[in-house]
């Protein structure tokens, strides 16, 4: 998805199915300067890496591990989409 060009984490989280551990953390550590810029973090519908994780029907929890381990708290509990919702929001509707 063209969506996801500018946002290489985001990208893995949208295919969390084909998606390795190893693979996302990499990624995250590769991009660790933009990761630790908060607005990096968000595209161009308000959501960060964990809305697009949590948005997915079957989101996987090795991901997730990763995601915590490695992004700031702030971008979990935090941050609101377009929509006004928080990763949270997905994760309870489709956990």
């Amino acid at each position: 998805i063209g969506r996801f060009n500018d946002f290489p984490v985001h990208k893995f989280c949208y295919h969390h199915s084909s998606t390795t551990v190893e693979e996302l953390r990499l990624c995250i550590e590769k991009n660790q300067q933009e990761v630790e810029d908060q607005e990096s973090l968000v595209d161009e519908f308000g959501m960060t890496p964990f809305h697009v994780l949590f948005s997915s029907a079957e989101p996987r929890r090795e991901l997730l591990k990763v995601l915590l381990d490695k992004l700031p708290y702030y971008v979990l509990l935090g941050w609101k989409d377009a929509n006004g919702k928080l990763a949270m929001d997905y994760l309870v509707t489709n956990w």
